[in-house]
């Protein structure tokens, strides 16, 4: 009786583990690989060259929620011939050409190449379409259903998102997020179209632990709305001052959260075999370095005052030039202004101010500090190709290195890793990990929400507070006079000019205009940073980019409902 017992439990068990697992292979069966089994018993005929195109989807997330697709797929259909069984050709191509448009000769020279049993004549066609030539039923004419990726939003975020394309005989993402997350978006068919009853029983553990699993969709930070307002902004700039190039990016920078990253020029994902040149699908933002100019004066003067060699009301005497190791740097228009304090170095962008404040740091103290900021490392943003910035300079012992890296002359780095430093200045002092990855859903039904390194403490809180408040001073009172001041709102902004290098010199004609700025500048919500090269008609960043920058805070203070803080 006990023996018998014993039995009975043993087969409940095992009939229980049999049943848990044709539950789970049910699951992936028809759940994870359902949409690859109807597209299967969709097709018409068998394409004799390769399957059907599959990719995961690019989502844009709107500040409500709503998904906007960035990259996804089309369908339509193409139609080929078999020379083979064509057998009246003059019939078939007039039969052909009254429901699509087919040049003649080359219809007719397709048709000659007997021995080839695929041509194809005409491809991404509707389903009307389709279907008018599957009732001809012509033999040797034959439709087959494809897909193609597909960018909705043409032009937009295109830089981001990258393409697909072939690199060699390899298809796959070629640039941003379609590159670097191609592991997650790519699909692989070879193996999907099994026997059902071979699928069940097969190994459990394979199915549980298979590589096909990290396939999935992702959704980016990238708000289409924020993005779309963004480029157009960039948009004007290009059409007032000609740059060669034009640079943007929001970020939340308490997260690292990027709502926008544009460039112009751009690029249409759908066309990008029309381009002439390739160099527009870099995203210039991550992967290009520049000489920044007087943006890095508030990283150099917050460095100051953290370490405490210098106050917001220290003075120092401007001559309006600095004579160092045989070199002479000077202030923009070559004025001294006597006895000024530090306040007044931020409010009129004086370069010898902040050479002062590197002195007093001391090169070894100076050169840790931009250091820390992150320059000359790469911030870890989820994009690829990354450029490390070009700091060697900060190495250097000479005095006047020191002085004109203090107000971004002569280190180089990526809007991206500036972007991240400047955050700093807003956030409470901690570096953040910019990124554009909100979520990854993958086909197996699980999703993730990627996590980052924890931020990194590189000034003090008190002195983002007070650095904040002297940028604060800057924008109420000395940009542009003080007349783009909101009267319910703080913000703290500082504009860059920068002479671009060439050969070892300076272009006298030739400059990089910058800007950055955060709001409410007593709890930051959003930083922007802009950027132009070489614009003409114009000197200075105030006159190109304070507009710009003035119109993308309004629409991010009224989009997203910020209240005051005045």
């Amino acid at each position: 009786m006990k023996d018998s017992k014993t039995r009975i439990r043993i087969i409940s068990v095992a009939v229980l583990a049999f049943g848990a697992m044709l539950a789970t292979k049910l699951y992936f069966v028809q759940i994870v690989s359902g949409e690859v089994f109807s597209e299967k018993a969709d097709r018409q005929y068998t394409r004799p060259v390769g399957g059907v195109f599959n990719r995961g989807s690019i989502f844009f997330q709107a500040k409500d929620g709503t998904l906007m697709a960035a990259a996804s797929l089309k369908t339509g259909y193409t139609v080929a011939i078999n020379p083979k069984l064509l057998k009246d050709t003059e019939a078939a191509y007039t039969a052909l050409s009254s429901i699509i448009a087919l040049d003649r000769d080359s219809f007719l020279a397709k048709a000659a190449k007997v021995d080839d049993p695929y041509e194809e004549i005409a491809r991404r066609l509707d389903p009307d379409m389709a279907a008018k030539i599957t009732n001809l039923d012509i033999s040797g004419v034959n439709v087959y259903k494809e897909k193609w990726r597909f960018y909705p939003g043409e032009t937009l975020a295109s830089q981001v998102i990258g393409f697909v394309g072939y690199n060699d005989d390899m298809l796959g993402g070629q640039y941003g997020l379609e590159n670097s997350f191609e592991t997650v978006l790519k699909r692989d068919d070879e193996n999907l179209y099994v026997n059902f009853f071979a699928e069940v029983f097969s190994d459990l553990h394979k199915t549980l632990t298979d590589t096909g699993t990290t396939e999935g969709d992702i959704t980016a930070t990238i708000e289409p709305h924020v993005q779309s307002f963004v480029e157009k902004q960039l948009q004007e700039i290009d059409r007032k001052f000609n740059p060669k190039l034009s640079g943007a990016i929001v970020i939340d920078p308490k997260t690292g959260e990027i709502y926008s990253m544009a460039a112009t020029p751009s690029f249409n994902p759908n066309s990008f075999q029309t381009e002439k040149d390739a160099n527009v699908f870099i995203n210039p933002l991550v992967q290009s370095v520049y000489e920044m100019g007087s943006i890095i004066k508030p990283l150099t003067m917050a460095a100051g005052l953290d370490a405490g060699v210098i106050t917001a009301k220290s003075t120092y005497n401007d001559k309006g030039y600095l004579d160092l190791d045989g070199k002479t740097i000077y202030n923009f228009d070559k004025v001294g202004r006597g006895t000024v304090d530090m306040q007044q170095v931020l409010n009129q962008s004086l370069n010898t101010g902040v050479a002062y404040v590197a002195k007093q740091l001391g090169s070894k103290q100076f050169a840790q500090y931009m250091l820390n900021y992150g320059f000359g490392s790469k911030t870890g943003i989820d994009l690829p190709n990354e450029s490390k910035g070009l700091v060697e300079n900060l190495k250097s012992r000479r005095e006047v290195e020191r002085a004109t890296a203090s107000f971004g002359q002569g280190i180089a780095m990526s809007p991206i890793s500036v972007t991240r430093a400047l955050s700093a200045l807003a956030n409470g002092g901690k570096l953040v990990t910019p990124h554009v990855i909100k979520k990854i859903d993958y086909k197996v039904g699980f999703s993730k929400i990627p996590t980052y390194p924890e931020p990194v403490q590189v000034i003090k809180p008190e002195t983002s507070k007070e650095i904040s408040r002297m940028l604060t001073e800057v924008v109420d009172v000395a940009l542009l006079e003080g007349k783009v001041k909101m009267d319910r709102y703080s913000i703290a902004a500082k504009t860059g000019t920068a002479q671009i290098a060439h050969a070892g010199k300076y272009y006298d004609d030739r400059f990089l205009h910058s800007f950055f700025g955060y709001f409410p500048s007593t709890d930051p919500r959003f930083l922007v940073f802009l950027y132009t090269v070489e614009p003409h008609g114009v000197e200075y960043a105030a006159h190109t980019l304070t507009e710009p920058f003035v119109n993308i805070t309004k629409f991010l203070i009224n989009y997203y409902e910020i209240p005051p803080d005045r």
